[in-house]
């Protein structure tokens, strides 16, 4: 494959804070359900008195129970005292329970009990929820629709038996209604918004509200909080719990010196004395700090960083890639204050960045930034990058800058140059990576090896 002069090297952004792509995969666990199909149950007791009254009534007419609610469904027991089956010829009794409110296809098991009323216990039962049903519950299609028995009793049986007594029959109902449920083994499900922190401390640094430190960076003043910048670099930490200790060492040995002073010299000169050294350590001064070392636009991106753990927009930073020196660019300014105040993840993200420029002319010069600020990310990148590209990097002006001023990392690449040999090798490539030095080929015909 051949590839042109600029052919950049690739490399996996870290995620930033608020954005959507590039963002680290979380571990993820199988989801869980699980599908419980029961009955819920209800019963009714329903009392017929005067039955041989009711006898007579004719074939297929029936009393009606009270209806009663079981699984959401309104239920009722009818009784037929001449039967409801014209061809028994009133020879039997009979009992059905009926859907009595809208309803399709609803599923239940029954039980239909007629009460022994002798106390012996002997009642006469029909029953699905004592027995295993080939077919599965009956389903009811509509409203109105049935299930008992037209044969549910002889009546000259009943009429003579235990089950009736002083004219009065009671028949117990059962009724499951079947429903299916659905168990997650998983918590409820609540949205929850993006962290927002960085934008709440960004505009605690926009508005500087209880800003308590303040920097001066060649004319410019950028106020701070010291409890936020403390947390986020080891450097600020450091700088200002170690001057509160100076400052409380100072005070306590002023505190000393000034009794010592009270018991030999006179009043007045010891507050004169005292007066000199508070005018030496004003709170203005303390709380000025003047950094030499930082550009004001570079202070202002780390500052950026710090409060909102995001860089600059790409804007800002590559409205400064024209410029003849990676090391003169905002990226690369902002890479080494993030290695001058050990800010990992702001160097991180500024290798990042800078790798995505990464070329045949630009190698080298970003080699050499990264060796300086200890980016180890970006510096490995560009030591493969060079080793697959040797024979077009050598040619680049960049290569010469490393040479004169990096001599070190000249041994460095070449122990990658060997590793790259040895992969190559492997492969079975024929043309050696060192070949590549002494091709004879111009600058302008030079081909470059693709990135493996």
């Amino acid at each position: 494959m051949v590839q042109s002069d600029d052919e950049q090297a690739g490399v996996v952004s870290p995620p930033r804070a608020g954005g959507g792509g590039g963002r680290d995969r979380q571990p993820f666990s199988p989801t869980r359900s699980r599908s419980i199909t029961e009955t819920v149950n209800g019963s009714h007791k329903f009392v017929i008195e005067g039955y041989s009254l009711a006898k007579g009534m004719g074939v297929g007419k029936h009393i009606a129970s009270d209806s009663f609610t079981v699984g959401g469904y309104q239920w009722a027991i009818y009784f037929y005292p001449d039967g409801k089956n014209p061809e028994d010829n009133s020879a039997y009794v009979s009992v059905f329970i009926a859907l009595a409110s809208e309803g399709t296809d609803v599923r239940a098991l029954f039980e239909l009990t007629l009460v022994d009323q002798s106390g012996k216990g002997k009642h006469k039962v029909h029953s699905h929820f004592d027995r295993s049903l080939e077919s599965g519950p009956y389903t009811l299609k509509y409203r109105g629709s049935m299930w008992g028995y037209k044969r549910f009793f002889r009546r000259t049986a009943l009429e003579t038996s235990d089950f009736l007594k002083d004219d009065c029959l009671k028949i117990n109902c059962t009724v499951g209604v079947v429903i299916s449920t659905m168990d997650a083994c998983r918590p409820h499900s609540i949205s929850v918004p993006e962290s927002d922190i960085g934008s709440h401390l960004g505009s605690l640094l926009e508005n500087q509200e209880g800003a308590d430190v303040v920097f001066r960076v060649a004319g410019e003043r950028f106020y701070g909080h010291k409890l936020v910048l403390a947390a986020r670099s080891r450097v600020f930490r450091e700088r200002f719990f170690e001057r509160e200790k100076e400052v409380m060492v100072k005070v306590k040995k002023e505190e000393g010196e000034e009794e010592e002073s009270e018991k030999s010299e006179k009043s007045e000169k010891s507050e004169e004395k005292e007066g000199e050294k508070e005018g030496d350590g004003g709170e203005e001064e303390e709380d000025e700090i003047v950094i030499t070392d930082v550009e004001p636009k570079v202070f202002k991106a780390m500052l950026h960083f710090i409060y909102s753990d995001t860089l600059v927009d790409d804007a800002v930073l590559s409205s400064s890639c024209s410029t003849s020196s990676i090391f003169d660019s905002l990226a690369g300014k902002l890479l080494a204050a993030a290695d001058k105040y050990e800010l990992d993840r702001l160097r991180l993200l500024c290798e990042s960045y800078l790798c995505k420029d990464v070329n045949v002319n630009s190698v080298a010069s970003t080699l050499a930034l990264a060796d300086q600020f200890h980016a180890a990310e970006l510096k490995a990148v560009c030591l493969k990058f060079a080793a697959e590209n040797l024979s077009a990097v050598i040619r680049s002006d960049g290569f010469e800058y490393l040479k004169e001023n990096c001599p070190a990392l000249q041994s460095e690449l070449l122990r990658t140059v060997a590793g790259c040999e040895e992969d190559c090798s492997s492969d079975g490539k024929s043309q050696s990576v060192w070949a590549q030095l002494s091709d004879g080929g111009d600058t302008a015909g030079r081909r470059v090896r693709p990135r493996i």
